[in-house]
């Protein structure tokens, strides 16, 4: 497990530092292995995350907010205690309608998203 404070066991929000991704968006990479990766992100109002794919598998716990998701074909609004998962390689993207924070686990890692 990568270390991102004094411990690799409680991962403590305030000891890592949010990424400012533009356009109201800006995450936190809490926590990841080789097989596993736990990331926050915190969506403003109208922040939109574009439409994309990759071959990871993804759950996605809305921990804040309300979110209009398209998954494939699908379009849903979802907020505060919803949770989806997005199979490898499918288009998926999201639209903030009332800021909150998503919660994405992956697996693999998104190596990506590590600088």
């Amino acid at each position: 497990m990568k270390s991102f404070g004094a411990s690799n066991v409680f991962l403590l929000s305030d000891d890592i530092e949010w990424e400012d991704l533009g356009g109201g968006i800006k995450r936190k990479i809490m926590a990841y292995d080789d097989n596993i990766m736990l990331v926050n992100v915190h969506f403003e109002a109208g922040g939109v995350g574009a439409m994309h794919n990759h071959y990871h598998s993804q759950v996605t716990y809305v921990a804040g907010g309300e979110f209009e998701f398209t998954v494939g074909d699908e379009i849903k609004l979802v907020k505060e205690g919803d949770a989806l998962y997005i199979p490898p390689n499918v288009m998926h993207g999201t639209i903030c309608k009332k800021s909150g924070i998503l919660i994405d686990v992956f697996s693999p890692i998104r190596e990506d998203f590590i600088k």
